[in-house]
């Protein structure tokens, strides 16, 4: 069935909710479980130093509590943090990246599941990664519907 899930935290609720799912698929099928968090650094760029440090010590306590949810549930569970390139990178085609690099069966990623004028101006990270995936995606949305 899977045997690399990679699980994408961003910190939101719905990434939190993606990781009990990763976490349950990956106890079905014996996976191991990547997670990842994605700094875009050109967005990063144009904050004070300071900001960027926050951004990046918050972004490994995220992965450290990721990988101890993991564990506590019995399962292998690698992190890492990964940044984007170039201003023209995407945190979608970082993450792209990665699934290559791990050959993951799985991707599993919360979405805001924004729509309208929100969606246009807000973007989709969940959206652009799924029109370039090359594995499958499973999307979870937080509880609010928004």
């Amino acid at each position: 069935m899977y045997r690399n899930i990679i699980i994408a935290l961003d910190g939101s609720e719905s990434s939190q909710r993606a990781l009990n799912e990763a976490i349950r698929m990956a106890k079905i099928s014996g996976a191991l479980v990547h997670a990842v968090f994605v700094a875009d650094t050109a967005a990063l760029s144009s904050f004070p130093v300071g900001y960027r440090s926050e951004v990046f010590r918050d972004a490994r306590r995220m992965l450290d509590e990721g990988r101890a949810r993991v564990r506590a549930a019995g399962l292998e569970c690698e992190t890492q943090l990964l940044e984007t390139h170039t201003p023209d990178d995407s945190i979608a085609a970082c993450l792209q990246r990665r699934v290559v690099q791990l050959q993951a069966d799985l991707v599993v990623m919360g979405t805001h599941g924004r729509s309208g004028v929100r969606r246009l101006v807000l973007g989709s990270v969940a959206e652009a990664f799924v029109r370039d995936s090359t594995c499958p995606v499973l999307l979870i949305r937080s509880q609010a519907q928004t």
